[in-house]
């Protein structure tokens, strides 16, 4: 049987604004699926969104929405949880919105373990805004701002997330969707920060000024850059350069989500005693 789409999506919003071929409508879908498996009621989920080709996504679904300004979705989304801490939020950045200009707020979103689901739709470039460098552009690809090749380290968005201490971690592909939806589902569950590092293609905007014109070609160089985790663990460090590995990365249930620790703050102001940090982790 056909999955029905139409009863999580704003119909009157279709068809999307994105480029023929677009990951983005791959993670859409995972998400809409993601959140049907494990059968969250629409009424309790906000998406929060920032600018970028990722922005739109709050857009399209039927829930609770807010579209933010640049580089901020986590902070407004931060500010939904601790004010609804009951309800779930989901955050969709770009790589450019949430590791440049919303870097600083991806870190402490991490560090504070909040029970935000931050999905990061890794395309390696600023795909709205016409091919400028991304912190996950490869090394020597062109783009407008880095016209003999991009000299620029690029940042591992899921061992950034796992360092500033978000406890659940995960990679995979929008060239196998039925995992991204499984990595979804199983992240959406846990209780704290969960950070879904996807790798979606931007052949319009970073494609097809690398010999990558056509969606096809870079899903299969999306592939020829990924592995399994298990296969990755495998391999001798010489082997995995150049490599990333999908699947849950990380996961971590023993320290303490960050609404239910600032509960103890509200509890402390209501009664005037002082905090009790006992069993905070």
């Amino acid at each position: 049987m056909a999955f029905d789409y139409d009863k999580y999506l704003r119909t009157d919003k279709m068809p999307t604004l994105w480029c023929w071929g677009c990951g983005d409508g791959v993670i859409l879908k995972a998400i809409i699926r993601a959140i049907d498996r494990i059968g969250w009621s629409m009424d309790d989920v906000c998406v929060v969104s920032g600018i970028g080709c990722s922005g739109r996504m709050s857009s399209y679904i039927d829930c609770n929405t807010v579209h933010t300004t640049h580089g901020r979705a986590i902070a407004y989304a931060t500010g939904i949880k601790l004010a609804n801490p009951g309800k779930h939020v989901i955050v969709v950045t770009g790589d450019g919105d949430g590791l440049a200009i919303g870097g600083n707020h991806t870190i402490h979103g991490c560090r504070r373990n909040i029970d935000l689901n931050h999905i990061l739709v890794n395309n390696f470039i600023y795909g709205l805004t016409n091919s400028q460098t991304s912190p996950t552009t490869p090394r020597g690809f062109w783009t407008v701002t880095a016209q003999y090749g991009n000299v620029d380290p690029s940042f591992d968005a899921a061992k950034l997330a796992i360092a500033a201490g978000a406890t659940f971690v995960g990679r995979e592909s929008v060239t196998n969707p039925e995992k991204i939806e499984r990595l979804l589902a199983k992240g959406f569950e846990h209780e704290g920060y969960s950070f879904f590092d996807i790798f979606s293609n931007c052949h319009v905007n970073l494609g097809r000024k690398n010999k990558m014109s056509e969606a096809v070609q870079m899903l299969k160089w999306l592939d020829s850059r990924t592995i399994s985790k298990a296969k990755f663990d495998a391999l001798s460090e010489d082997e995995r350069v150049g490599l990333f590995p999908l699947g849950v990365l990380h996961e971590d249930n023993e320290h303490t989500e960050y609404t239910k620790a600032y509960q103890k703050v509200i509890d402390a102001a209501q009664s005037g005693e002082a905090i009790n940090f006992e069993g905070l982790r």
